[in-house]
């Protein structure tokens, strides 16, 4: 029974060691999830929404309400004196108690084109930060998968040596059999024994490469810095493809949110502009009133009782000088779009830069895993090849290091050419444009 508990346990533990383990896919949904920048991106995505709403809203009748008091101070009443009485008539009584309760509503009809313009360019700027919010979430993936492709690397490379170390530990226990029995020098022992301390220190250096590459993940996917992390990467394929730089130039310049965002305020500037010059045209408003008032101006004699009235009109405004206002306004308006649009200009060539830099790199990284691989091949053979020579002492210890040495790096950089590939790839996706979470 004991057994069973015990291996029960290691089962459960094993099982859920394997499930703490992170894949690049559920490192990038934790990673966006806790990113404080796409919690600023998002927010002015928001804020964007409501310049839309609030610029629509101008458009739309606007109703108000307004209710005062006021006591007025005593005065004689209005009366007037005829002969034929004898004591004067009263005409309107004095009410010091008023009270007023108005409901207005305005209804704009033409204002310039500024309503409209504004409206529009509203629109344009919500699609422009929208385009934002999906570049920089295209950003943060990128942060996050590149973080995780260093953390394998660093991984892989402490694996690498560690194995490099067990191997060396093997040579120097060999070769120190072969000295007891006179098959080697002590001088032989020493050389291991050399090679076998600067690989310790290597190791080291891993070791803490690793830590860095582990907290700077944790980091990139928004957990405690000192988080045990680990990740799954699985078996790592390269595949030839065949791209067709023109075609990727192409998807680029349509797909890039970066330029979709730029495109959008060159639009949202025009509009701008049009905004700016309509103090050169009238303004036309349709009014209306609602009175509930005691007591009321329009009843006379005054009624120290509530009485209801209204009115219906249009009302017109022109500004007809307003030394320059308008025009500086026009011309500020008129630079910001030239400024945009050599922005946009501008970031077309950082674009097509980009997208050509990473294609040859993508390429290079292609070259480079298939060099490192058959390199690796070439270094093991050529490692069992020492080794079985060194076992029947017809090679040297020396001879020996130096396969150990070359394996290694054969290792070493066959790790990084595959990283290297993977980010490679990935920046190539992005910089084209397509969405790489």
């Amino acid at each position: 029974m004991k057994k069973i508990i015990i291996l029960t346990l290691i089962s459960v533990t094993s099982l859920l060691a394997q499930a703490s383990k992170l894949t690049l896919t559920e490192s990038i949904e934790i990673g966006m999830k806790n990113s404080k920048e796409l919690k600023i991106s998002h927010s002015k995505l928001v804020s964007a929404s409501a310049q839309v709403t609030s610029a629509t809203s101008q458009m739309l009748p606007q109703l108000g309400f307004s209710a005062g008091y006021m006591r007025l101070s005593d005065i004689p009443p209005f009366e007037v004196s005829l002969p034929i009485f004898a004591k004067p008539i009263q005409i309107s009584p004095v009410i010091l108690d008023n009270y007023n309760l108005k409901l207005s509503l305005q209804q704009p009809l033409f204002t310039g084109f500024r309503l409209m313009s504004l409206k529009n360019m509203a629109q344009l700027n919500y699609q422009a930060t929208e385009s934002d919010f999906n570049s920089d979430k295209n950003d943060e993936a990128l942060r996050i998968q590149r973080a995780f492709w260093n953390y394998y690397k660093a991984q892989q490379n402490d694996k690498v040596l560690g194995e490099n170390l067990q191997q060396i530990k093997q040579h120097l226990d060999d070769t120190k059999n072969f000295a007891a029995n006179g098959l080697a020098t002590q001088n032989d022992v020493l050389k291991i024994e050399v090679q076998y301390s600067s690989t310790q220190l290597q190791k080291i250096e891993a070791d803490n490469m690793l830590d860095i590459a582990r907290m700077t993940f944790n980091q990139a996917i928004g957990l405690p810095l000192d988080s045990q992390t680990e990740i799954e990467a699985g078996d790592l394929a390269t595949t030839k493809v065949n791209y067709n730089l023109k075609g990727l130039l192409n998807e680029a310049r349509s797909s890039r949110n970066e330029l979709k965002s730029l495109q959008y305020r060159v639009e949202a500037s025009s509009k701008n502009v049009t905004a700016s010059q309509s103090p050169w045209f009238p303004s036309l408003y349709l009014i209306g009133d609602y009175y509930y008032s005691k007591p009321n101006s329009r009843y006379l004699p005054a009624i120290n009782e509530f009485k209801n009235t209204w009115d219906v009109g249009v009302q017109l405004s022109w500004s007809l000088w307003n030394w320059g206002y308008t025009s500086s306004q026009t011309t500020i308006a008129e630079q910001n779009k030239i400024q945009v649009e050599t922005s946009l200009s501008q970031l077309k060539d950082a674009v097509e830069i980009e997208v050509y830099q990473d294609y040859l790199t993508f390429k290079r990284a292609f070259d480079k895993v298939n060099v490192s691989k058959l390199g690796v091949k070439q270094a093991e053979e050529n490692y069992r090849m020492i080794k079985d020579k060194y076992n029947s002492q017809v090679a040297s210890s020396t001879d020996l290091i130096d396969a150990e040495t070359a394996l290694l790096a054969a290792k070493t950089y066959y790790v990084n050419s595959l990283v290297d590939y993977e980010i490679a790839k990935v920046r190539l996706d992005k910089s084209v444009g397509k969405k790489i979470y």
